[in-house]
């Protein structure tokens, strides 16, 4: 299996973003996709026991920026066979030593940024399961405040999209002040993040795991425990609601960022465009369910708002005005910070 087809099998919306990048940042955007996905694969896993998890979530930077053949043989076989029954992340697993040997082929700057965001989501990932680490038996632990899941959003998102934003000024004379991209770019990524929280929680709940904060819960009145019960999810909406504006205000960052991208580079344009527009569809599908805590439901878009972005990519190319009053449209039916 080639590394193309291991990223279209292991992402949904991502893969159509990575195909039309240009050759020169779309091995080193889908490799390090890839790399991270691998070690959220390590932190996931049921199967390896947490201590385990942690020691190879540790390990796999170094792996990655070594390139240790001997390690890496290591890691693919305590995994091998036992990480789930999903076929598509099996065969991730499986072809790290290729993922490893294509780092090889990209351009030394390019390898940097990788390392980077390779680091920086590991050290994500190892808040994760340090904050997690063993529960009692039938509880469920919960984050203590709302910096630690801001924190946690910059490093598994915000941290991705300064890696983005590094690639694409390397080769593109971007627009505006450089740092200023760079933190648009990690400020849209939380956004992308907590997008993933929210709709993740009934499944992380079954984990023993809940990002959202307990000062949060108190102040809803609830515990930990009641967000099993579906029918608690309107006790939990100014939670949601809380969060939901938080990723708007994040967001709020999508029409400069896109703004700074030259006209002339339609396919980074198209790529930029289709993620935060997606963003903005799932906080409104977020905002409209009433029962996000049901473990049987899943908020995502359907494949029709996918590809009818992508039906209407043409007109958005070439006019930064109509991109954002598009966004601001989508953004407005959002709760804003109270």
């Amino acid at each position: 299996m080639d590394l193309n087809t291991l990223l279209k099998n292991t992402s949904r919306s991502l893969y159509l973003s990575a195909k039309i990048l240009p050759d020169s940042i779309r091995p080193a955007f889908g490799l390090a996709y890839l790399l991270c996905r691998y070690a959220d694969t390590i932190a996931d896993t049921p199967l390896l026991e947490p201590s385990k998890r942690l020691y190879w979530v540790e390990q796999f930077p170094q792996i990655v920026r070594t390139q240790d053949a001997a390690r890496s043989a290591e890691l693919t076989r305590d995994l091998s066979g036992r990480s789930s029954t999903n076929p598509y992340e099996a065969a991730l697993i499986a072809h790290l030593p290729d993922c490893l040997a294509a780092l090889k082929k990209i351009p030394t700057e390019q390898q940097a940024f990788i390392f980077e965001v390779v680091e920086n989501v590991c050290t994500g990932m190892k808040k994760d399961l340090t904050a997690f680490a063993q529960p009692a038996p039938g509880t469920v632990k919960a984050l203590a405040t709302p910096e630690e899941l801001k924190t946690y959003c910059r490093l598994m998102g915000g941290k991705p999209g300064l890696f983005w934003s590094q690639l694409i000024v390397q080769t593109l004379a971007v627009q505006t002040d450089k740092e200023a991209f760079f933190t648009w770019g990690q400020q849209i990524g939380d956004a992308l993040q907590i997008v993933n929280v929210l709709r993740d929680l009934p499944q992380d709940l079954q984990n023993s795991r809940c990002y959202f904060p307990q000062s949060d819960l108190q102040a809803a009145g609830l515990q930990v425990q009641d967000l099993f019960n579906v029918q608690n999810s309107a006790r939990f909406e100014p939670i949601k609601n809380k969060w939901l504006a938080w990723g708007k205000q994040n967001l709020k960052q999508a029409p400069a960022y896109y703004r700074a991208l030259p006209k002339t580079a339609l396919r980074v344009r198209a790529s930029v465009a289709w993620p935060m527009l997606w963003t903005a569809d799932t906080f409104i599908r977020l905002a409209q369910t009433q029962d996000v805590l049901n473990v049987h439901k899943r908020v995502k878009i359907p494949r029709r708002i996918i590809y009818g972005t992508m039906l209407v990519t043409p007109l958005l190319l070439l006019s930064n005005t109509l991109f954002e009053k598009w966004l601001n449209r989508k953004l407005k039916s959002l709760p804003d910070p109270s």
